[in-house]
């Protein structure tokens, strides 16, 4: 069963990789939209210029902001996974749990 439990963290981990990869190319799409925008309404070629360089910042950040994400995602799933094989103790018993007391538990 602790297969199904790394493949469960590992699709997590993939699924939140994807929304980051996702957000930072609608990141970059929307940088080289503004772009075009102001290149269009100037004639001047160090605003034309500036446009790109905040173009090129924006697309810099969201790979940035992308790259972060997925070291989070992986430090979290590595942190979850610990966690759970850390909760139980041998043959899967809550760390906790005792067998044959016989009184009660205080």
């Amino acid at each position: 069963m602790q297969g199904g439990k790394k493949t469960g963290e590992s699709m997590k981990e993939k699924a939140s990789n994807i929304g980051a990869s996702a957000k930072a190319g609608m990141e970059k799409t929307k940088a080289t939209v503004q772009e075009k925008a102001e290149k269009m309404t100037t004639r001047d070629p160090l605003e034309k210029e500036l446009a790109t360089q905040k173009k090129e910042a924006k697309v810099d950040q969201a790979e940035l902001d992308k790259q972060a994400a997925r070291q989070h995602n992986a430090a979290a799933s590595e942190y979850n996974s610990a966690a759970k094989q850390g909760a139980t103790g041998l043959h899967g018993h809550p760390t906790g749990f005792h067998h044959g007391t016989g009184g009660t538990y205080s």
